[in-house]
């Protein structure tokens, strides 16, 4: 740190040297700055580090910029003012509002005290991620182990003490204080630190205690205990008893009256039975077809064929068996009933099925590599029942407007986290609230408890050194959403819970998020469910769900992938923090598909989907629809290799698809603290001797 005072304009200036190529310090250093001051070479070229530097300083949201080339004279005279130009143009594709590019030369006093009078006489502007936030920079650190631990120093805990001046906004003493890389800690007090002269150094004397935390400090529980019990079942008492007798009762006397106005196959639901049609409704949707008809009854003549009937059997004739003629008999209603309701199927040798199993499933394999429109597809196992599965999936009429509750079935995880009840107004009474606290600029010491010898240690090393005061209840996790867009110049593949090192705010741990559909304002869907996303995709915002402390306001958010060197990783994404929304229900889709193997009309018999008659009766009460935009529902199941008939509301054809959707409810992960990979103590004296 060297700090200066500028005479002329009336105002001191400390300016934070950074160290050389350290990506994590930039991001803590430009947090708490008031302006930036970019040095660009007018001989070398921004490297890929500068840039990955640039980038993530951007979409963390910059102060004031100050942008200076101190080598444009050793550019020739006549080539200065394209340099000039050149690096303007690259700085503005970071930061549109820079105007100017300074010139740092001894030869040009007048660009100097310019560059000096932007730092001295400008207002830094409010970064609005920043606002009602309040940070501290380190100018001093000390130590006091506990008692107990004094022996085992370097592996206990003890009182940090940190002295530097209060930025951002009032201070309070009941809040904690986050400490990038090591963790939120308590403020066991606050005392007055005099003010920086030539004389006064010490750490060790007794200064003015300001503030002490009060009974409504917050606390460093950040998860709830999970209570097995709240999930012990009680038994119904008289009056659920009797409202369920109620209600079933009801439901039957619909459904014998459905029953008793339409014929239906046994075992047939009311459900399913409003996709059954009446004879007198075949009747007139079928009204003037009698060629198709005929078509019917050869294709039960060419099935009967099909049969293989030879032999004896196949020399019967109207004459009966001893050759006497057999008068003609009128069928019975119930067989004609049968004949018409009822589909006579036969099952393919196994040889053959599964000759045309392994034409169709490469057939499709080819289709899908170059088909975008339908990504969710898969593949019915053989092995394993469907009903087995997919146990854990449903069926959904309407994806924006069917019911979802979004307390059905949640994980343990759910019960460690925290849910509010109105998050808007929860934020505006947080920041409201400013008692026990110390007002911006004042010169303090924090007196930390607990905090391990390490992050002293870290102090010693790391610089600049920042604090950063949370808001009340940023310490307690919950499931945070961010809408993020992903960087277009890395090409990776990043799929949902791939490990990532997020950060957010003051913060930064690994994670493993998970992606879902971002629809702007909630779309127009009367529900909270959004399709769960299996990569990050280019182009579009995504909504990443996660495990993480609550944090109030649009706070920036950056998605890195770690690389083998640890200070240059690659950005994957960049976006601001959306909502603690527990009640956001994610799902992830998956279609089964089948092939038409007969069709005649609305009405198919489908195979492919399914491979044995237990599925299909499992997954029958859910709807069915078509590529080509026809909706339908299964009718019965046929044979025992999982055919089925199926109705629909048209015509389909032969080249159609049957897909059925189901869905299921995804969780997001745990986050963890991240650490920085640690560095030699004289790493910083190292680094600018290197740029020396």
């Amino acid at each position: 740190m060297w700090e200066t005072r500028a005479d002329r304009f009336k105002t001191s200036l400390q300016f934070l040297l950074l160290p050389y190529r350290r990506l994590y310090t930039a991001l803590d250093a430009c947090r708490v700055a008031d302006y930036v001051i970019f040095a660009l070479s007018a001989q070398t070229e921004v490297d890929s580090w500068g840039e990955l530097c640039l980038r993530c300083l951007q979409a963390q949201a910059l102060p004031d910029i100050v942008t200076v080339v101190p080598d444009l004279d050793e550019v020739p005279s006549k080539q200065r003012q394209d340099t000039l130009k050149s690096l303007l143009s690259f700085i503005q594709y970071f930061v549109p509002s820079q105007t100017r590019v300074f010139f740092l030369s001894p030869s040009q006093p007048s660009e100097a005290t310019s560059t000096a009078r932007a730092l001295c006489e400008g207002k830094p502007k409010d970064v609005a991620w920043r606002k009602d936030r309040t940070w501290l920079v380190a100018e001093d650190a000390g130590w006091v182990a506990r008692e107990e631990m004094k022996e085992a120093e370097e592996d206990g805990t003890g009182t940090l003490q940190v002295t530097g001046v209060i930025r951002g906004g009032r201070l309070s003493v009941d809040r904690l204080i986050h400490i990038p890389n090591f963790g939120d800690y308590q403020i066991e007090k606050i005392t007055a630190a005099p003010h920086r002269t030539a004389n006064v150094q010490d750490m060790d004397q007794t200064d003015e205690v300001l503030a002490e935390p009060s009974s409504d400090a917050d606390s460093l529980i950040s998860r709830n205990e999970p209570d097995d019990l709240m999930n012990e079942q009680t038994w119904p008492t008289e009056e659920e008893m009797r409202a369920g007798d109620e209600m079933q009762a009801d439901a039957d006397a619909a459904e014998n009256t459905a029953r008793k106005l339409k014929k239906l196959p046994k075992g047939t639901s009311s459900y399913q039975a409003a996709w059954i049609m009446d004879e007198e409704d075949e009747d007139n949707a079928d009204e003037g077809d009698e060629e198709d008809e005929g078509d019917d009854t050869e294709e039960e003549e060419l099935d009967e064929e099909d049969m293989g009937v030879d032999g004896p059997m196949a020399d019967i004739s109207e004459k009966g068996l001893n050759g006497c003629e057999v008068p003609e008999v009128e069928p019975s209603i119930s067989a004609m009933e049968s004949s018409r309701k009822t589909e006579v199927h036969f099952d393919l040798p196994v040889e053959e099925e599964e000759t045309q199993l392994k034409t169709y499933l490469g057939s499709r394999n080819r289709q899908n590599k170059d088909d975008l429109e339908f990504p969710d597809e898969v593949d019915t196992p053989r092995d394993i029942p469907a009903h087995a599965r997919f146990q854990r999936y449903r069926g959904l009429r309407s994806f924006r407007t069917s019911p979802w509750d979004p307390f059905e079935n949640l994980p343990v995880d759910y019960a460690k986290i925290f849910q509010f009840e109105d998050y808007q107004r929860t934020r505006r009474r947080v920041l409201r609230e400013d008692e026990h606290s110390i007002p911006e600029g004042k010169r303090v010491t924090l007196h930390l408890r607990d905090v391990p010898h390490t992050a002293f240690k870290a102090s010693k090393s790391t610089f600049p050194f920042t604090l950063f005061a949370l808001l009340k209840h940023e310490h307690k996790y919950s499931v945070l959403n961010f809408v993020v867009q992903r960087n277009t110049e890395y090409d990776g593949i990043v799929k949902s819970k791939d490990e990532l090192l997020v950060c957010a705010g003051p913060r930064r741990y690994t994670a493993k998020p998970i992606y879902s559909q971002y629809v702007r304002g909630g779309g127009k869907g009367s529900n909270n469910v959004h399709k769960f996303e299996r990569f990050l995709r280019h182009g579009l915002a995504t909504a990443v769900s996660l495990y993480a402390p609550i944090m109030f306001g649009k706070q920036p958010c950056l998605l890195l992938r770690e690389s083998e060197d640890p200070q240059e990783p690659h950005l994957v994404a960049t976006g601001t923090f959306m909502n603690p929304d527990t009640k956001r229900v994610i799902a992830k889709k998956i279609i089964l598909t089948g092939v038409p193997y007969k069709v005649h009309k609305r009405t198919a018999t489908i195979r492919y989907m399914f491979f044995n008659p237990e599925d299909v009766r499992y997954f029958a009460p859910i709807q069915l629809h078509t590529k080509h935009g026809r909706v339908g529902h299964i009718s019965e199941s046929l044979g025992t290799h999982g055919y089925y008939k199926a109705h629909f509301d048209g015509p389909i054809t032969q080249m159609d698809t049957i897909c059925m959707s189901l869905y299921k409810r995804v969780f997001p992960r745990w986050c963890q603290l991240w650490k920085e990979p640690s560095r030699p103590v004289n790493a910083l004296q190292d680094s600018m001797e290197t740029e020396d």
